[in-house]
């Protein structure tokens, strides 16, 4: 009779050896130090690539991010928006502004605007409430659902009579949002006109001696780097340094990125180079009024972007509208039926565009043309300062041509 086989570990199991490297001979791994790379890699293995997979994918379908997916996209596009320059108008675009073609294209353009795109989500809501409210209604009409679900309508009068308070309450929103867009160009009106009657007194009343000439230089250019420090200053995402690099030197453009406020310590050094000018002390006084007007826009500017509009009416405005379209699915159910869906899609989208315009105009800033205006500045500065001698040489040449008067006898006399 065979006897069975034994078990025996070694004949269903076998140890592997450590391995370093199998091209190696025995006493070069011994003599070579070990690697921290290889013994970390052995002792704690990276994990396998599907174990990370069902953490993605619970995280691509959280349901938290697929809400906040839409808002989030609108608000980047609303952000983007915000920032992108605006452009002065010339005669061409003023020509296209009022052309009678002008409705076609803003409607074909519709959803390349980002007011319009920045009111996707509450938009979306509000349709999404009365397709629900109608299936519903519909459901408890067809007795589809049991018989102690009740309708959802409700009788029209509350919102005939809050519709004029609504009305009111978005005007006035909207007309003290435009207020400060209006207080926030003046301003800048002023800056603009201060900075062009600085350099043209400091060009005309400051004489280009060798003592006076670098300073009278480097004054032009801190004056014509002061409205784009304040334009730095009060539109979010502007790099100054890359804006003032070719305006100021090193050591300047040091300083000014180091202070708090910048604008105002453009103006120390506009201030500071008075006192250096060998100038008269009437000149030197007339000079420094001036800078009042880059003291009161930045006073403006500081109070429109510190100050907004009472939070309480923006809430105010908010909630109503809210609470408008909420319920007007059930208001219209008993008139309109399924046309509640198109109405509710079409009254969101427009009163929230008239709320969306009043917060965006709020702050009024970045709705100016800052970049042009600066640039303008810049360009008429350079050119009187490149046509000074030219001018101040045929204004002489003309003095001296009228100062010789013929006598009666056809003798000259000076």
């Amino acid at each position: 009779m065979a006897r069975p086989p034994e078990l025996s570990l070694s004949s269903t199991f076998t140890p592997k050896p450590f391995n370093f490297r199998s091209n190696s001979s025995l006493p070069t791994k011994f003599n070579r130090p070990p690697s921290f790379k290889i013994l970390f890699s052995a002792s704690q293995p990276p994990p396998p690539p599907s174990s990370s997979k069902p953490a993605s994918a619970a995280k691509t379908l959280d349901p938290l991010s697929l809400l906040r997916a839409i808002p989030d996209w609108a608000d980047r596009i609303q952000e983007r928006g915000m920032r992108q320059k605006r452009a002065l108008y010339n005669h061409e675009k003023w020509v296209n502004h009022r052309t009678s073609q002008r409705h076609l294209r803003h409607l074909l353009s519709s959803l390349q605007s980002r007011v319009i795109l920045s009111l996707v989500p509450p938009v979306l809501a509000f349709t999404s409430v009365a397709i629900v409210v109608a299936t519903y209604n519909t459901a408890v009409d067809l007795h589809w659902l049991p018989g102690f679900f009740p309708l959802l309508r409700a009788s029209s009068l509350p919102y005939q009579l809050t519709a004029p308070a609504l009305a009111l309450l978005l005007v006035f929103r909207t007309e003290a949002s435009y207020s400060r867009y209006e207080e926030g160009r003046k301003a800048w009106t002023k800056v603009i006109a201060g900075t062009n009657d600085l350099a043209g007194q400091v060009i005309a009343g400051v004489d280009s001696s060798a003592d006076d000439q670098p300073i009278k230089s480097a004054l032009l250019h801190y004056i014509m780097a002061f409205p784009v420090a304040l334009k730095c200053h009060v539109l979010y995402g502007s790099d100054i340094g890359s804006d003032l690099q070719d305006l100021l030197e090193v050591d300047d453009l040091a300083v000014i990125l180091n202070s708090t406020h910048r604008p105002r310590c453009v103006i120390d050094f506009i201030s500071q180079s008075f006192k250096v000018l060998n100038l008269e002390e009437s000149k030197r006084t007339k000079l420094e009024s001036t800078i009042s007007s880059f003291h009161e826009g930045i006073s403006v500017c500081d109070q429109l972007m510190g100050i907004p509009i009472p939070l309480s009416y923006t809430r105010l405005t908010s909630r109503f509208l809210v609470l408008w379209h909420l319920t007007l699915p059930i208001i219209l159910w008993d008139d309109c039926h399924w046309i509640v869906v198109p109405a509710t899609f079409i009254s969101a989208a427009s009163l929230f565009c008239i709320e969306e315009v009043g917060v965006l105009i709020e702050e009024p800033f970045p709705m100016l043309p800052l970049d042009e205006l600066c640039i303008v500045v810049q360009n008429n500065i350079k050119e009187t300062i490149a046509t000074e001698k030219d001018i101040q040489a045929r204004v002489k040449g003309k003095r001296k041509m009228h100062s010789y008067k013929h006598s009666p006898n056809g003798c000259p006399k000076t």
